[in-house]
């Protein structure tokens, strides 16, 4: 007599874990992660601060505008894949009102994940892997110990890296090409006697 198959999780299960749980769904299993520490908090609002500043926050008022810029908001890719991306953003012109969306129906244009160590494989791997396949645009990976930044591009369905930048860099990355980004201001500050050369 054979079992019955595992049953996949749903949004509603999501929902019903509550706000105050991190967690996503992955292939229909629900994935707990712990809450930040200080230095990925600082890179997930400062990427927020100089990309969403002059992309969401100033659209109409000087900036390129264009987009919508949201942290940890749940995206649903699939019935059984609700993730929620340290940071995830649209086109303007494909997400008209979001004020009330949740979960996120529409594939994101840009994702950024800040590495963390509970969190660095899903991130890189299984999620990278769900982005691929409903077609996001752009992923960044950011390592707040590495202190970098890299930028990848889907091209032809695969992976392109299309910039990778350390702390010593200021520069245009795609998709937000239009500003450039001083990549020090995204991370805390090196403590004392610790410099470049020490990682």
């Amino acid at each position: 007599m054979s079992s019955a198959a595992p049953r996949l999780a749903t949004y509603q299960d999501l929902f019903d874990v509550g706000d105050d749980v991190r967690a996503e769904i992955l292939a229909g299993e629900i994935a707990v992660s712990p809450a930040p520490l200080p230095k990925h908090a600082k890179a997930q609002g400062a990427i927020r601060r100089f990309i969403g500043g002059p992309f969401d926050d100033d659209d109409g008022f000087g900036g390129p505008g264009g987009w919508w810029i949201f942290a940890e908001v749940d995206v649903r890719f699939a019935a059984h894949d609700i993730v929620r991306p340290d940071l995830a953003g649209w086109r303007r012109k494909r997400l008209s009102d979001p004020g009330d969306c949740r979960p996120i129906d529409i594939v994101p244009d840009w994702v950024c994940e800040v590495l963390s160590p509970s969190t660095a494989a899903r991130d890189k791997v299984e999620k990278r892997k769900l982005y691929a396949a409903h077609g996001v645009r752009h992923d960044w990976i950011v390592d707040a110990d590495a202190r970098t930044v890299e930028a990848f591009e889907l091209i032809d369905g695969r992976w392109t890296l299309v910039a990778s930048h350390d702390d010593s860099s200021t520069a245009a990355i795609l998709p937000f090409e239009a500003i450039e980004l001083t990549i020090a201001r995204l991370f805390l500050p090196r403590g004392p006697g610790e410099d470049a050369a020490d990682g």
